[in-house]
């Protein structure tokens, strides 16, 4: 056993029986780097992924290979989940060396932690090969090496933040530039089968929640149409798990068809909301099946004893990636009814000679259901129950094969994502069962990970927490409090996400760009303290921040928030203008600010329950406040004993209370039409 047997993290405790003398990151293996005079390697990866399994069976357990490392190098293995501060400054090496990245990182860095060579998957020969090159120039050009590292630690370090003056200070993205935005989805968007025009394809769910605000504003069905076909394409591709419920973490090919087979949580949990989202505009009966079903996924597979959700299931299974998922035609026949093969191998695209490779199948609807049944003749509701009965055999059969692993350690940040997906399926199908779980976790957080001083840890795991939080685990829970407020009306979580705010702003923040950092001022010095700017699979720290930040200053007119909120938008103005994509959620913030918002408060003893009626339909634009107590500036004097009252406010200006939900939906569409 090497020292990764003493870590928390299960990614790490994979690699404990490594012949590599691995180190966790830490103090002590930089002080016994600069002690040997050697210099590290950083190994970064994370529990789910493939590659890694695959470089740690060719390299990282080979005896020949941990010799080498072991002789020449301090070894340091590190979980990104856990800290995504170290793999973000290395992932920048990499990019800065090579033009891409990906996982596992492999960094070569000086014993102060300054990289001067990175790359990703190596195979065991090519690997040596580099290695044998790295540590001759280290022990033999050594002056060169230090200058190449500090060169690469300055690229690090740039920033593309400008610093703010007062004169600086003013909101440059307007109205007809959110207009324009479309445009730059729609030339990329895959118009046959969904997602953008790339392979792999990731399903990012920011870019499409964008898209339904602005389709929400602007009534373009274009916007619509392209959110559609791609939750559509990914409902019936190989990415879903068809039978189990839940999404895989991206397509390699751009059909949506061979998934790599991982399933992260923050994965399902924003496309949860998303597909939550399409369905209160739509109300598409697949779209209500797919939230159930992985929601179901999620409470049978990823969710702790203690309520906190676990990080992810492996793409391997007895070594072989998928193996867990999929079917061979015999597999396949042995389980389903005599009378009704055809029928299904048809639909699932089932084939003796395989639909993937080495003759094995993926679980591949050839069309919709409704589609399906209607081209082969069959009254839609007798297929639906066939079908329904074939799934259930399958996943029982499916239950006898060797599970993929679970990443069982929780993070504050993807459970955030958790309870935002929660509130949002109770939004849009009203099923209290989903509030009670997204107020479990939340609760879970506040008793465990949430510290006296108003800190939060990043990590819990086996009963304890270890890693301080970083600025995504504040800004993504601070956000789920308000979603919770918004269908409890239970100002402790408002006022929870107040003073998670106000721990960034103290901890967090940057006066002079208007950003927040990556890592807080009690967080460890690294050789770079770093911002997250654009949005990915999960949004960017900053945007999710920069929102929280723009409801915040509406529920307790705070102008200071405001005040934020657009500082950081001058920031990203341009990068919004031009690369609208990667700033989806920048984007889906500037709608709000140039197109407007409206204050929905209600009050009364059924204050509850008219608000769930009107969250039934698609309000991205709106915040709902309320209840019995006038507790908020904008409950004031709107607290009629025996009467629930709906008042629908613009500014904090307010339209005649009315208490018909009906009307108040009305009044809420006719200050959306004037936008327009």
């Amino acid at each position: 056993m090497n020292k990764l047997i003493y870590s928390s993290s299960p990614y790490l405790l994979q690699h404990a029986k490594n012949p590599v003398h691995w180190q966790e990151w830490g103090v002590e293996a930089l002080l016994l780097a600069k002690d040997q005079s050697k210099p590290l390697i950083i190994s970064i990866g994370y529990a789910a992924c493939h590659w890694c399994h695959v470089m740690e069976h060719e390299s990282f357990s080979d005896d020949e290979v941990a010799e080498f490392m072991n002789e020449n190098f301090i070894c340091i293995k590190v979980d990104r989940e856990e800290r995504p501060d170290i793999d973000q400054i290395y992932m920048d090496a990499v990019h800065l060396i090579n033009g891409q990245g990906g996982w596992p990182l492999n960094a070569f860095a000086l014993p102060d932690g300054k990289p001067f060579f990175a790359g990703t998957y190596f195979n065991k020969q090519k690997w040596m090969d580099v290695m044998r090159q790295i540590s001759n120039m280290y022990k033999n050009e050594y002056v060169k090496v230090e200058q190449y590292a500090n060169e690469l630690t300055i690229g690090i370090n740039k920033t593309p933040l400008n610093i703010i003056v007062d004169d600086d200070v003013i909101n440059n993205f307007t109205k007809d530039d959110f207009n324009e935005l479309l445009d730059q989805w729609l030339k990329q968007f895959d118009s046959n089968l969904g997602g953008f025009k790339r392979a792999p394809k990731f399903p990012l769910p920011s870019a499409w929640e964008f898209l339904l605000q602005y389709y929400y504003y602007t009534d373009k069905q274009e916007a619509l149409f392209a959110v559609e076909v791609t939750l559509d394409e990914m409902a019936k591709g190989g990415i879903y798990d068809q039978i189990g419920g839940g999404f895989a973490r991206y397509s390699v090919d751009a059909e949506w068809k061979v998934p790599h087979f991982e399933k992260m949580l923050y994965d399902n949990a924003q496309l949860v909301s998303l597909y939550s989202h399409a369905y209160q505009i739509t109300k598409k009966p697949r779209y209500k099946e797919i939230i159930e079903e992985t929601l179901e996924f999620i409470g049978r597979e990823m969710m702790s004893e203690d309520s906190g959700c676990y990080s992810s299931l492996n793409a391997d299974s007895e070594g072989v990636e998928g193996k867990f998922y999929v079917w061979t035609y015999d597999e396949f026949c042995n389980v389903i009814d005599e009378d009704y093969q055809q029928l299904l191998t048809d639909y699932y695209q089932i084939t003796e000679g395989g639909n993937w490779e080495h003759g094995i199948n993926i679980l591949l609807p050839v069309s919709s259901k409704e589609d399906f049944a209607m081209a082969n003749n069959i009254d839609f509701g007798l297929f639906n129950r066939l079908l329904k009965k074939a799934n259930s055999r399958l996943f029982e059969s499916r239950k006898l094969r060797e599970r993929p692993s679970t990443d069982n350690k929780v993070l504050t940040s993807w459970n955030g994502l958790m309870i935002k997906g929660y509130v949002d399926a109770y939004k849009a199908l009203g099923k209290k069962q989903y509030l009670d779980q997204a107020l479990s976790i939340a609760q879970f957080i506040e008793s465990s990970i949430l510290v006296d001083d108003g800190s939060l840890y990043r990590n819990h795991m086996n009963g304890k927490a270890s890693i301080s939080g970083f600025h995504d685990d504040y800004a993504i829970f601070a956000d789920a409090c308000i979603d919770i407020y918004s269908v409890t009306f239970d100002k402790h979580w408002l006022e929870l996400s107040q003073d998670l705010t106000n721990y960034c702003i103290k901890h967090f923040y940057n006066e002079e760009t208007g950003m927040f950092y990556y890592t807080s001022d009690e967080n460890e010095a690294l050789v770079a303290r770093k911002y997250e700017l654009s949005d990915n699979v999960i949004p960017s720290s900053n945007s999710i921040m920069a929102n929280v930040l723009f409801k915040l200053s509406h529920y307790f007119d705070n102008k200071k928030y405001h005040d934020n909120v657009l500082r950081m938008i001058s920031q990203e103005v341009e990068n919004i203008n031009k690369q609208g994509i990667w700033y989806s959620n920048w984007a889906t913030v500037c709608g709000l600010i140039t197109n407007g918002i409206t204050e929905v408060v209600i009050t009364g003893e059924d204050a509850l329950g008219i608000s769930l009626d009107m969250l039934h339909s698609y309000l991205p634009a709106s915040l709902f406040l309320g209840g019995n107590e006038e507790n908020l500036l904008l409950l004031k004097n709107k607290v009629i004993e025996g009467s629930n009252m709906i008042y629908v406010c613009k500014n904090s200006t307010c339209n005649l209370p009315t208490e018909d939900p009906k009307e108040a939906l009305k009044q809420i569409r006719t200050y959306k039409n004037q936008i327009q």
